[in-house]
């Protein structure tokens, strides 16, 4: 089985997220880039990776659940994914620091308004020409106390396989084993 990992904003495909998952799901080939911070970029990398990869299930958390839902034609489940990703993003302008190591060395990243633009644009356009037949592969989680991005309304819009969780925005070990895991075991 192939698992396609996308990371969230802050973060990096080498997350304790992807370690637990690794973990969980050891037979698995988990894979889990480094997204550029350019959205263009990044959804292009991600379309790239499933051309040559097929994974068998995606799973994105926050903005990279906001990616994941983009990418048609394979199962996936959001954990709250970041829709309006812009909003969060006006509130956190200016230099940023990278949660987890990444691949390149990077330490910061800098939000300007460039970068909200660039969200915005792609914001634009994220529910437009989903194909028939995305709602049955295209799973939601959504943590019942999350402060910081909750668009379970945006989700319900245009999906309707909806689970809710008691946390909040970011996920632990106790989340992903008594929540994703099971979803994931589901779904596959």
């Amino acid at each position: 089985m192939i698992i396609l990992y996308i990371h969230g904003l802050s973060s990096s495909g080498q997350s304790g997220t992807v370690d637990l998952l690794r973990r969980y799901f050891p037979s698995a080939c988990i894979i889990a880039p480094d997204l550029p911070l350019d959205p263009m970029a990044a959804l292009q990398l991600l379309r790239e990776t499933c051309d040559i990869n097929h994974p068998d299930l995606i799973i994105g958390t926050s903005m990279g659940g906001m990616f994941a839902q983009q990418l048609f034609g394979y199962r996936k489940i959001l954990v709250n994914p970041a829709f309006r990703l812009a909003d969060v993003l006006k509130q956190n302008k200016g230099e940023n620091k990278f949660f987890n190591r990444r691949q390149d060395g990077a330490q910061t990243f800098i939000i300007d308004d460039a970068l909200i633009e660039e969200y915005e644009a792609l914001a634009a356009r994220r529910f437009e020409n989903i194909p028939d037949g995305e709602n049955k592969i295209t799973f939601g989680m959504f943590g019942r106390y999350d402060d910081l991005v909750n668009d379970s309304d945006l989700f319900l819009q245009h999906y309707s396989n909806i689970t809710w969780f008691d946390g909040g925005h970011r996920l632990n070990d106790k989340i992903l084993k008594n929540f994703v895991v099971p979803e994931i075991n589901k779904v596959i």
